[in-house]
């Protein structure tokens, strides 16, 4: 009997050993990713034509207007040649004229004559005219009825001095496991974004879950990617957080209609970086009244 008890012990403890190996081995692999997606993230905002390399946001009236750097053309640009061409918008066209003399491309092409640009509505985007040897990149955008320059160039002086990212320390515990209610098909949500537009964005459902007994619910948008994309705000918008909420992918749903929310992968908007984004606002579905202290804080800009 002395000896099967011992025995039992010995068992008792190589399991708690298995466990606590277990246990260790499962948070390394979730710091391994919760890095390795910081790590993404930063080279993502910080490339060449990511979103701290945005320099101007120009919006385009009807009728034609000269661009570039120099004082007197009608769209002045932050940086770039000093006459830069010609943009002509009539009935939803957009005619672009190059200066002569200035080397640019067009969708990886030299481009010496006019030509018509697609907005970032048509079906294989917008045209992408890239200049300064192809540090800057001028493309154009449509946001409800209205048409604007976007303008990017690598040496923008908020790429150049980017500060890098402040996050809530790591907790597994913020890692939840929710559950997709599906709408109807075709159903689609309203949208406002900070310029004061909306747009109605596919919305195939909501995702459900539990926090501290408590049940919460964030409405999911589907903007064609392999995730569900979700915009949404929490007790610490404007209070450690960008004050306009924060957004967050998560992978479509598995079995059982089963979906991995991760808030420390919770991440500011373009807007938090540069003041020439046109950053989705979160629907009222979406203010949740709880304290999300995770993922990326506000960010830290460098003074004026």
């Amino acid at each position: 009997m002395i000896a099967l008890a011992l025995a039992a012990t010995g068992c008792g403890k190589q399991d708690d050993k298995v466990s606590d190996e277990q246990a260790q081995a499962t948070q390394a692999a979730f710091n391994q990713e919760l890095q390795l997606w910081r790590q993404q993230r930063v080279a993502g905002l910080t490339k060449p034509d990511g979103w701290t390399s945005l320099v101007g946001l120009h919006w385009i009236e009807p009728g034609a207007h000269y661009i570039g750097s120099s004082a007197g053309n009608g769209i002045e640009l932050a940086v770039g040649p000093s006459h830069f061409g010609m943009i002509d918008l009539a009935n939803g066209r957009l005619r672009f004229v190059p200066e002569k003399g200035v080397a640019m491309t067009l969708d990886g092409a030299p481009l010496t004559g006019e030509t018509i640009l697609r907005a970032d509505d048509a079906p294989a985007g917008p045209s992408v005219i890239t200049f300064d040897e192809g540090k800057g990149i001028a493309t154009v955008i449509k946001r409800g009825p209205r048409y604007a320059l976007r303008v990017k160039h690598a040496d923008a002086e908020t790429r150049t001095g980017f500060r890098g990212l402040e996050y809530w320390p790591a907790s597994s515990d913020w890692r939840v496991t929710g559950r997709f209610v599906a709408h109807e098909p075709g159903k689609t949500l309203e949208i406002a974004n900070i310029i004061g537009t909306t747009d109605a964005v596919p919305n195939p459902g909501a995702i459900e879950f539990e926090r501290e007994g408590k049940t919460y619910r964030i409405e999911a948008l589907d903007e064609g990617a392999e995730t569900l994309f979700l915009v949404f705000a929490d007790r610490t918008s404007g209070h450690g957080s960008y004050p306009a909420g924060r957004f967050l992918d998560v992978p479509k749903p598995g079995v059982g209609g089963t979906v991995l929310v991760d808030f420390n992968q919770s991440y500011n908007p373009p807007c938090a970086f540069t003041p020439f984004a046109t950053c989705p606002l979160p629907p009222p579905e979406n203010r949740l009244d709880l304290l999300v202290q995770a993922g990326e804080k506000t960010y830290a800009h460098a003074a004026p």
